[in-house]
């Protein structure tokens, strides 16, 4: 099956019927597509009906300006082409729409605030690659969803416009009340059913689920501290007595929000450790009944998985730990796309850029952490292979389509790698510590794998 870029051109009205598009005649006679006879115009969700017409020693393609109304093109644009004889279609694209959490008209500059600059990104990757991107919200989500009101980037600026149901569906959502909002839930499920559209990272990931399904697979157990959602005061007591250290995590947390650390200080007194934006609160309790006692309201509305702690390894005194971002290619396979080391802050125990934690390579890391010499060698090969086993894991036992993830690991001083936290909503700004760069390789692998998606 061929496929190539082809340059779209918008033209006056008037010049072209609504029904009719112009093409390099080079593309007919290679594709068999045939003159003077209707195809199957598709871009998306969209169909229409369209004679093509042939221009001679023109290498790319016309339409009239309503019909790019239709597309939702405010101008020119490079597409994929693909024509399959069989259904008599002539498909463009890939048409990718990423759902992002809000959007603020009012800031033509930034409509998207923090992630404006990954979204402009993802337009130019897109441009290069031959591919139309648009944004939209759950705001944005109204009627029978064959077409969505959404952002493009066009004429220097962000501007508004209605465009077709995409192939490929980026959920960017941040926040779990968002994503189970009914509208939400009811669009992915039609564009899936109606349109056949693909939708990847469709949800978040509570992390006693991703334990749960990683423990299936004996090859993955290795990578697992042991963890359970702590329902009572006994299952506190066991696992304190297996471990100097445990951590506690809310299921649903992220940046480092929430998490205690107790540790064992003598016979019966303990004390807790409460990450917060300032640094660490470090409360002293004269019994583990005691400290129970103090987080069994939280209890009520938060929910805690409970993990062993880790003798992890440190930069003077400071813990650190990893950051992967696993990417599907343009072959659907999982690839490493960047790893980095997290240093916690001075006066902190999660390393969080959020919480004042710093990056920097695994090599320097390592390098200058308390971690052997051998095994120091052998770290970073370790990380990555881990990484990619997480991956193919989640994949394999969690029913849902995920196409990048950000995995949190870390490093015992023995050398072990263990597994701290799998993210499905990867953010966009601390995953590469590269010198400033055009396009960065995560957003030009999401294009592509979008791309394979949509088989462009």
């Amino acid at each position: 099956m061929l496929k190539t870029k082809v340059a779209v051109q918008v033209i006056s009205p008037g010049m072209l019927p609504d029904d009719a598009i112009m093409l390099g005649d080079a593309y007919l006679r290679q594709w068999k597509i045939p003159q003077g006879q209707p195809v199957t115009l598709k871009f998306g969700a969209m169909r229409q009906y369209v004679k093509v017409v042939p221009v001679e020693r023109f290498d790319g393609m016309r339409i009239g300006q309503s019909l790019a109304r239709k597309m939702g093109l405010l101008g020119n644009t490079t597409l994929r082409i693909r024509y399959r004889p069989e259904e008599a279609v002539l498909a463009f694209g890939p048409l990718i729409g990423v759902l992002i959490s809000r959007d603020d008209p009012e800031r033509k500059e930034r409509p998207f605030g923090s992630i404006t600059m990954f979204c402009k990104e993802l337009v130019d990757a897109c441009q290069a690659q031959g591919a139309h991107v648009y944004f939209f919200t759950p705001l944005h989500l109204k009627g029978n969803f064959n077409t969505v009101e959404g952002w493009v980037y066009a004429d220097g600026g962000w501007r508004k416009t209605y465009l077709p149901s995409p192939d490929v569906v980026n959920n960017r959502l941040t926040s779990r009340k968002l994503e189970n909002r009914p509208n939400v839930q009811e669009f992915i499920q039609e564009v899936k059913l109606r349109h056949k559209s693909t939708v990847f990272n469709e949800k978040f990931l509570d992390k006693p689920e991703v334990f749960e399904a990683l423990a299936k697979d004996p090859a993955l157990t290795k990578y697992l501290p042991e963890s359970h959602v702590l329902k009572n005061f006994p299952m506190l007591k066991s696992m304190c007595g297996r471990y100097h250290t445990v951590f506690l995590k809310p299921v649903r947390g992220s940046l480092g929000k929430g998490i205690i650390r107790i540790t064992k200080l003598d016979a019966d007194a303990y004390s807790a450790q409460y990450a917060t934006v300032g640094g660490t609160r470090r409360h002293y309790f004269s019994s583990l009944l005691k400290l129970y006692g103090s987080i069994s309201g939280k209890m009520k509305t938060v929910r805690y998985q409970i993990q062993q702690g880790l003798n992890l390894i440190d930069i003077m005194g400071r813990p650190v730990d990893f950051r992967a971002l696993v990417q599907k290619n343009e072959t659907g396979k999982w690839v490493l796309t960047s790893i980095v080391a997290r240093t916690a802050g001075s006066h902190h125990f999660v390393s969080n850029l959020a919480r004042g934690g710093t990056l920097s390579t695994v090599r320097e890391a390592v390098g200058r952490s308390n971690l052997s010499g051998a095994n120091s060698h052998e770290a970073p090969g370790k990380l990555q292979r881990a990484a990619l086993d997480i991956a193919h894991g989640v994949d394999t036992f969690i029913p849902a389509h995920f196409g990048e993830l950000g995995i949190d690991l870390a490093l015992d001083t023995s050398g072990r790698v263990w597994l701290l936290e799998v993210n499905s909503k990867p953010s966009k700004n601390d995953n590469t510590p590269l010198p400033d760069q055009k396009i960065r390789p995560s957003v030009r692998n999401m294009v592509r794998y979008a791309r394979h998606l949509a088989e462009f």
